[in-house]
């Protein structure tokens, strides 16, 4: 790599000739204050918080888009700068909504955090007219406050790379506000309800729509049985909120947690990442043998569904339609549970804990309701689950370390990684390998497969047949894949998608890290480190294996995967939607 020779506040460095004043600096320990910035997603210069003194320049430049050069001298921290900077921040306040204390990121806000740190008052010199600060609370997953918007695009730019770009900046000048266009809301475009706009925003202005009241509500409720699963992101982030380092593993925390917060029964999404498994791996092998549509491709991240109907709605019929693990594990809650418990199933009240905001939308789909009831109720994000918490005064750290409920507590390996972009698929050839095989093999790890790339592929001999596979995450990944697959281009048998780039560990209803972390740290594959290694560590890693699943179906599902009362309870099927 070559490596140019620069000072910053006087001091040598050597840092790559590629780099930018404000990676120089990270890289000799000064962080750049940034609200625009998120690397490889938004570096367009527009915030001006970020300005520095360059020797030579006639003016201060901004440190995220300035490239470094052989001898130039940087000053980070001179009164020119001081000035510049907190006249932004005075700038920026003259126009946002400054109620903190019932804010839901107050303590976690980019913008409060450079107000503290730079010593702004409240009320600043700039005061004066206010824009109308809009409010868009028409989805069932997300809200967006415009009173607290600061326009540094973030939520645009990870649109952008999502590849729906249905939000953007309407007007000009002092009216300037984001939303869609020509001002229509949210529910009325093509959003994928992925949350990535949710975990990019700097301040309050994106929030996950609120459901914690509505549990507690139901825990309070002596008439409900309220049972509630967690999927296996959620562990490998949940501590974040609570100062842990990214990537701990707080499987036992959380589980006392949730018992402490008064929920009858503590289940795991695991259960129903082991189901899925049955269930496609058993669709897979269907369409192999029988001439189906190939390739096939995962249906378990909603984010992903919602964007196939919406634009490509052509290739519905090569998703798999087999339930996601939620709904799965949310069915059978309803059915096989509450019939061995003899719970009425209008009783229970299913919630579900997700790293996800689309699955606040998937809950309402329709052929989701295998008891003639909805398969879940509730559908909670990390954040929400951690408000809840906090708000129950529990001290997280210092929980014992409890283990899920029975009924649906025992899981695998398999359905571990389901949190990570290809754990899916692994988890699946585990299964049907074996399934093809005859056998029970000693070869399960994916390696090819793992990672955190936005696109993976590799070919496997199975039963003597090369089986063809891909892995994409992000649905800008996803996309240029589907090109491929609508033309005819792409020789595949099993493709996974997931909507979240790395996978669920990165989904829009995790912790939100600022972008000092997230421009500089690989959170995605911290936190899928996490499930990787829960998943060596345990007695079982292959889905078939599970007693609970086998269970499952010597009582209950009795035809075995694919059967008819399988197909009733854990299947579903898609809609083509416009754009």
């Amino acid at each position: 790599m070559d490596m140019v020779n620069i000072k910053i506040n006087g001091v040598p460095c050597e840092v790559p000739a590629n780099a930018t004043i404000l990676e120089a600096a990270r890289e000799a320990g000064i962080d750049i204050p940034t609200l625009c910035f998120l690397k490889d997603i938004n570096q367009i210069g527009a915030c001006r918080m970020c300005m520095v003194e360059v020797k030579g320049a006639r003016s201060l430049v901004a440190a995220c888009v300035y490239p470094v050069n052989e001898g130039m001298e940087v000053f980070t921290n001179t009164p020119k700068v001081q000035q510049s900077r907190k006249m932004t921040l005075e700038l920026l306040l003259s126009v946002h909504e400054k109620k903190c204390l019932t804010c839901e990121r107050s303590g976690n806000c980019e913008l409060q955090k450079l107000c503290n740190d730079m010593g702004i008052e409240e009320e600043g010199r700039f005061d004066g007219a206010m824009p109308a600060g809009n409010k868009d609370v028409s989805t069932l997953y997300l809200e967006r406050n415009n009173a607290k918007c600061i326009l540094c695009r973030r939520c645009v730019a990870a649109c952008q790379n999502q590849h729906v770009s249905v939000i953007g900046a309407n007007s000009r000048g002092f009216d300037t506000e984001i939303g869609c266009a020509f001002e229509q809301p949210l529910s009325y475009v093509s959003c994928v309800a992925c949350g990535q706009c949710i975990v990019s925003c700097p301040t309050g202005a994106l929030t996950e729509k609120d459901n914690t009241q509505e549990v507690i509500d139901a825990i309070n409720d002596p008439e409900k049985v309220v049972i509630v699963q967690t999927a296996p992101a959620v562990r490998a982030a949940l501590g974040e909120e609570f100062g842990m380092p990214i990537g701990t593993n707080v499987e036992g925390k959380m589980a006392a947690a949730l018992r402490r917060l008064g929920f009858d029964k503590v289940f795991d999404t695991d259960f129903g990442a082991d189901m899925t498994i049955m269930e496609e791996a058993n669709e897979f092998i269907s369409r192999v043998k029988n001439g189906g549509t190939l390739p096939m491709i995962t249906s378990c991240s909603p984010g992903w569904v919602k964007f196939c109907e919406h634009y490509y709605p052509d290739l519905i019929d090569n998703l798999s339609t087999c339930k996601s693990p939620q709904n799965m594990t949310g069915a059978l809650i309803k059915t096989w549970y509450a019939q061995k418990e003899g719970i009425d199933p209008k009783n229970i009240v299913s919630v579900s804990v997700m790293p996800c905001t689309a699955k606040k939308f998937e809950i309402m789909r329709n052929d989701e309701n295998a008891a003639g009831l909805p398969d879940v109720d509730i559908s909670l994000t990390t954040r929400e689950l951690a408000r809840m918490i906090k708000k129950a005064q529990l001290n997280f750290d210092r929980l014992p370390d409890e283990k899920f409920d029975d009924a649906m507590g025992v899981s695998t390996g398999a359905a571990v990684i389901f949190g990570a972009t290809g754990g899916v698929m692994e988890a699946a050839l585990r299964t049907a390998a074996d399934l093809l095989e005859g056998k029970d093999l000693e070869s399960i790890e994916y390696k090819e497969i793992r990672g955190t790339e936005g696109f993976k592929e590799a070919v496997y001999k199975v039963a003597g047949m090369d089986v063809k596979v891909a892995v994409v995450s992000g649905l800008s990944n996803a996309d240029a894949l589907l090109k491929k697959v609508r033309a005819g281009e792409a020789d595949y048998h099993f493709i996974e998608v997931m909507c979240c780039p790395g996978g669920c560990v990165n989904g829009g209803g995790q912790p939100i890290q600022p972008s000092s972390v997230r421009s500089f740290t690989d959170i995605k594959a911290l936190r899928a480190k996490a499930l990787y290694d829960q998943d060596k560590a345990m007695p079982l890693r292959k889905s078939h294996q599970s007693p609970v699943v086998q269970k499952c179906y010597s009582e209950f599902l009795t035809e075995g995967p694919g059967g008819h009362k399988a197909h009733e309870i854990l299947h579903t099927s898609y809609i083509k939607r416009s754009k």
